[in-house]
């Protein structure tokens, strides 16, 4: 198993996400952290995590800007390198310490793919921004369910939540299903309808757990974020607040 870590200027973040993958109950997997193009100092804190970290940890740099990119030269370099089952999440995300263990079982167990449910960081909003960040979950996953265009008999599998940043597949279904949008966010519905198309083994895997940041919430409103979490874009606002 390798886990995938897109990231772009997270100095201030990636150690948490780097800590939280230490400490993960299953260590057997290969770090990749593919950097795309940061100006900051986020590669030297990968390079530090490395020297002592307890599961193999590479860094790879992706110019080509956008998380889409980021994410398919990932996991296109570990199925090169061997590897069979693939797991994501992003340089501003916590995963809980059962993560990959969760992500493995999903895979070992059937599934060609397993989502995961995602909660907002404690560290960033106190309780009424955590219960507005759950609000524009549940309101963005009814809307893909009951979405026109997220219906149809070209998919093998109903709609389910798909957060980019708490996923996992295996290599055979990532190339079957064409991999990842190279272009920037929002990439995560692209994904998985390409994936619905293919297989029909699709699993909300609720023990995948991963802390989400809630910045988009803080820099966007919440008028804005759930226009955002309801595939209209960003408008004029940067698609990657910092």
């Amino acid at each position: 198993m390798w886990v995938v870590v897109p990231a772009y200027n997270e100095v201030a973040r990636i150690g948490g996400t780097l800590a939280a993958l230490a400490a993960q109950t299953d260590r057997d997997f290969t770090l990749l952290v593919v950097d795309n193009g940061s100006t900051d100092g986020t590669r030297d804190e990968v390079r530090r995590f490395a020297v002592r970290a307890p599961v193999p940890t590479r860094l790879l740099r992706e110019e080509q800007r956008g998380v889409g990119a980021a994410v398919d030269t990932g996991f296109r370099h570990a199925i090169a390198q061997g590897a069979t089952l693939l797991a994501r999440t992003d340089a501003d995300c916590l995963p809980h310490p059962g993560w990959v263990a969760a992500a493995r079982r999903a895979l070992t167990g059937g599934a060609a793919m397993a989502c995961g449910r995602i909660e907002a960081r404690r560290d960033e909003h106190g309780p009424l921004g955590r219960a507005g960040f759950r609000c524009l979950v549940a309101v963005a996953a009814t809307f893909g369910r009951l979405r026109p265009a997220h219906r149809g008999p070209g998919y093998r599998a109903p709609y389910r939540m798909h957060a980019g940043n708490n996923m996992a597949i295996t290599a055979e279904a990532y190339l079957a299903a064409g991999g990842m949008p190279r272009r920037p966010s929002p990439t995560d519905r692209e994904f998985l309808n390409r994936v619905r198309r293919h297989t029909d083994a699709i699993v909300h895997e609720r023990t995948m757990v991963v802390e989400n940041s809630t910045r988009r919430l803080r820099a966007y409103g919440l008028r804005r974020t759930a226009a955002w979490y309801l595939d209209r874009g960003s408008g004029r606002l940067s698609p990657d607040p910092r």
